[in-house]
């Protein structure tokens, strides 16, 4: 690299370097590959150093606005963009995002390792840090959903899916196998009709079912309250059978302590009972209650009958002709092709781009899903004509909405009819489509609530919130209707219409088209600049579909009960 792009490299990290001189810097970054690999060098760096601020738990917001206020003193150098979907401040999103230019990153290092090493000094001196920083995320719950098998929940109860975290209170249902894990460690296999209430990490009371206790050395001390008394578990396993006139517990492997009622004080070791309520009298073995490797068991045999259930559907939607693409991930093979299973064919296949990792599909082991973890990480389509409405609809699962804009399907350009989908980091969906690309738009957002620019009229189409951190890891079906013709736009999440808007004339567009896009990100790959706004999806997607027609309510409930999991 030249000396001298060099030396406005470390006056761009002084804060030195002139509007010319940057503008001198920027064109050897768009012009050089040798820059330009500094410059992706750069956000592998930042990666790493988002993962060493992690581990240090020190990030402070002291030497994070900092950064940022560094970064702020650049913002004459905001990066031109005939297409964005929403306002940018492009150095200074790429330094909140991990995706900003070498001469950021270079400065963040620096800026990171003495502030990591100023706050080691200063907790290693028990000084006080500023309170100032923003809080924590938090959500409330005791145990999570680990799995299920036939579960179906009562009436007037809440219904949980796999992968819920379960908060205080209670859970009830008619029929089915529950796999619970208390945050304690315990984990408790429960057998329907049962009735339990969820009281602490530590403690559940059981008014009616059948269960058994798996409780490890971590977990030493867990209690279940039932019919008066209160078993504490010593380890390892125990059972216990809750009916309206009847309670009885046997200990499998272990002991256990029995609390309150008549029994109050005694000690209980393997292959010992007591009925808590009740007399002794016929069949009181609980050996047969379901193991952990039970209730494996029956969910992959469950789900692999899913799975039939769900080819048998995706053969027959293969056949719509009304399909724009279709790109059924979760059976794909392996290597980078995407094969397309509408009538178009091969023409509009996908390729995936950088680290796009195959993960586990909805349906277990058997069946995959792309992730795309990583700022690089997108699957590549082309998809040329002219529609007269949309319908897109995903499976996808959330691990985080990590950016302001997580990318579901978005074309390149955003040039007049191409659609972006997308999640906001809030947990709203939001489906656009650019009605007129030579516009300047300037209006106050209500969802941002403030005044926001846009270049190209359009307007996006939010959703109530769905998701939050609580449902991390878990699959939805995500679904949005763009119709023209009916004036509306239709939003869905696991079958169930979120949202309802209309198109108003001024955004109204009967002509709508796809062309170069991407799936699970936009890279923007036309543009001139290098630089592209970070909107990789955290999480995984296992089936994309678009349909050239305004799915009805039933026929998307449809494709939500074809397509679901077991457990969902």
């Amino acid at each position: 690299m030249d000396d001298s792009i060099r030396s406005l490299i470390f006056q761009a990290i002084d804060e030195t370097i002139s509007a010319d001189d940057f503008e001198r810097l920027q064109n050897a970054i768009e012009q050089s590959d040798e820059v330009r690999t500094e410059y992706l060098r750069a956000i592998g760096l930042c990666e790493s150093l988002s993962e060493i601020a992690a581990d240090e738990h020190l990030a402070s917001q002291d030497q994070k606005s900092a950064v940022v206020q560094g970064a702020s003193r650049f913002r004459f150098l905001k990066w031109k963009s005939s297409r964005p979907s929403a306002t940018v401040n492009w150095p200074l999103r790429f330094a909140i995002a991990g995706a900003f230019p070498v001469v950021f990153a270079i400065a963040f290092w620096f800026g990171v390792r003495d502030g990591v090493r100023h706050q080691k000094s200063v907790i290693e001196k028990g000084e006080a840090i500023g309170t100032d920083s923003a809080p924590e995320s938090v959500i409330a719950g005791h145990a999570t959903l680990r799995r299920s098998v036939d579960v179906r929940w009562a009436e007037k109860s809440k219904s949980y899916r796999e992968g819920d975290v379960l908060p205080a209170g209670m859970l009830e249902f008619d029929q089915g196998v529950a796999e619970i894990d208390f945050f304690c460690g315990a984990t408790l296999i429960v057998e329907g009709p049962a009735i339990l209430n969820v009281e602490s990490d530590w403690l559940v009371r059981v008014a009616r079912g059948r269960l058994r206790a798996n409780v490890p050395p971590a977990a030493r001390g867990f209690m279940v309250k039932a019919a008066g008394s209160t078993i504490v578990d010593l380890g390892t396993e125990f059972a216990l059978d809750v009916g309206a006139e009847n309670a009885h517990v046997e200990v499998i492997d272990g002991e256990v302590e029995l609390r309150g009622g008549e029994h109050d004080g005694s000690l209980l070791t393997t292959g010992q009972k007591r009925w808590l309520r009740g007399a002794a009298g016929g069949d009181d073995s609980l050996t047969g209650l379901s193991t952990i490797g039970d209730v494996r068991r029956r969910r992959d045999t469950a789900q692999a009958a899913r799975f039939a259930q769900w080819k048998k559907h995706s053969q027959q939607l293969r056949t719509d002709d009304r399909l724009i693409a279709y790109y059924p991930i979760l059976e794909s093979q392996s290597g980078r092709q995407v094969p397309n299973q509408s009538a178009a064919g091969s023409e509009r296949d996908g390729q995936t781009v950088g680290l796009v990792n195959r993960v586990t599909g909805r349906f277990g082991a058997k069946t995959s899903g792309f992730e795309f973890d990583r700022p690089g990480s997108r699957v590549r389509v082309r998809i040329d004509g002219e529609f007269q409405a949309f319908t897109f609809a995903c499976w996808a699962k959330i691990d985080s909405l990590e950016h302001r804009y997580n990318a579901l399907f978005m074309g390149d350009g955003y040039e007049n009819g191409e659609p972006h989908w997308q999640i906001r980091d809030d947990g709203r969906l939001m489906f656009s489509v650019m009605v007129d690309d030579t516009q300047e738009i300037e209006h106050f957002s209500e969802v941002e609530q403030r005044v926001v620019n846009h270049a190209g009229l359009h307007r996006v189409y939010y959703s109530e919130p769905f998701w939050d951190i609580s449902q991390s890891g878990q699959w939805f079906h995500i679904a949005a209707v763009y119709d023209p013709a009916g004036r509306k736009v239709v939003q869905y999440v696991n079958g169930e219409e979120l949202s309802r808007q209309e198109i108003v004339d001024k955004f109204h567009l009967s002509t709508l088209r796809i062309g170069p896009a991407e799936i699970g990100n936009w890279g923007q790959p036309f543009r001139k600049s290098p630089w592209f706004a970070v909107r990789n999806l955290n999480g995984a997607i296992d089936e994309l579909v678009i349909f050239n027609a305004a799915l009805a309510s039933d026929e998307m409930q449809n494709l939500y009960e074809q397509g679901r999991p077991r457990g969902y």
